[in-house]
């Protein structure tokens, strides 16, 4: 582009061009995003938009008024150049970013619109062949027209006027004409990259549902073995419950020794009581002093009774509340477990529906 020519817009986006050989699939113009500007020359009235990628034009478009450039998704758009026989895309980072370019496009393309109405009016009015310009004034209503190796034709001013007025009317047919095509050609290369992404997801969705199986295929292995291990643990709970039976067992007969202890200790104390008073004999001394210590052996054997009961149960207790712990980790485990099996089957019902 030459000095004459200044930037107006510029932005940063990925561009493409679509395959010239398929006609249906983009082909990147560079691996990075790339500067792309919109430029105005002054002198010849005329707006490109031009992207350079290190010493090479990557776009070189020149804006028409027939041009019309589509958004095909929030974040790309395209437009069609029949001059350089190509279509443009461009991925922006941002939906803010895609809708100034096509808004700054809008306003180029009216521009270039009023532009070649200015200079078709202005060609009209200097024309050698209509023998009118902007400064004479018409002679007669008559006005005559020679055309190399033809004979001369006289034609009246309205004949003239109905004349411009096909022309125009055929122009503007043209026009919308070429409008329409570029349009249909956008819209076409549109469906055919939506189409190409629907695949892309569809492939990416059947990947997936085959790693969803194999991971719900693991969690109800996983969740039938829990469910052995929480069997394992009830069958446990069942036999604390005959541990149950004994520690109550247990705890009758600790009771019974209490009693049986608190009855020899009065009965001692009775027998040490009275035996300075009632005994006066040796023998029945002795006899008595042997019964007391039979009496304190039978005592302490007891209370040793009475320590491996205490001893037992404690860790009887200890056992059952360890059981217990693990029971209930592995109940929350199989929540948990559950809760994720629900949730898979909810996220495949939702894909078999889609």
């Amino acid at each position: 582009f030459s000095c004459r020519e200044q930037p107006i817009f510029s932005t940063r986006a990925h561009v493409f061009q679509i395959d010239p050989a398929t006609k249906r699939n983009w082909i990147p113009a560079s691996k990075h995003a790339l500067t792309v500007s919109y430029f105005y020359d002054a002198t010849r009235n005329v707006y490109r938009i031009i992207s350079v990628g290190g010493t090479k034009a990557i776009i070189n478009s020149t804006i028409t008024p027939n041009m019309t450039f589509t958004k095909t998704s929030q974040k790309f758009g395209q437009w069609a150049d029949s001059r350089a026989n190509t279509v443009y895309g461009l991925g922006f980072a941002s939906e803010q970013h895609l809708s100034q370019f096509a808004e700054k496009f809008q306003e180029v393309k009216e521009a270039a619109r009023l532009a070649r109405e200015k200079s078709q009016d202005k060609t009209e009015l200097t024309n050698p062949a209509l023998n009118i310009t902007s400064h004479q004034v018409l002679p007669s209503p008559i006005i005559s027209s020679n055309g190399p190796g033809e004979d001369k034709l006289f034609r009246s001013q309205s004949a003239d006027v109905e004349i411009t007025t096909e022309k125009e009317r055929l122009k503007k047919m043209l026009s919308e004409g070429s409008v329409s095509e570029v349009q249909w050609e956008a819209e076409f290369f549109s469906l055919q990259d939506n189409n190409n992404k629907l695949v892309a997801a569809l492939h990416e969705a059947n990947a997936n549902v085959d790693q969803w199986k194999k991971q719900l295929a693991a969690y109800q292995e996983e969740t039938e073995t829990l469910r052995q291990r929480v069997a394992e643990l009830e069958s446990q709970g069942a036999h604390d419950s005959s541990s149950e039976n004994n520690k109550e067992e247990l705890s009758q007969t600790l009771e019974e020794l209490e009693l049986l202890i608190k009855a020899k200790d009065e009965e001692i104390q009775v027998l040490k009581s009275q035996k300075c008073g009632r005994w006066e004999a040796e023998g029945e001394r002795e006899e008595t002093l042997q019964k007391l210590q039979e009496l304190e052996a039978r005592n302490a054997e007891l209370e040793r009774r009475l320590h491996l009961a205490e001893q037992t149960l404690a860790e009887t207790l200890a056992e059952r509340e360890k059981i217990q712990n693990e029971v209930t980790k592995v109940a929350e485990i199989m929540d948990v477990k559950i809760f994720e099996l629900s949730e898979i089957r909810q996220g495949l019902a939702k894909l078999v529906e889609s």
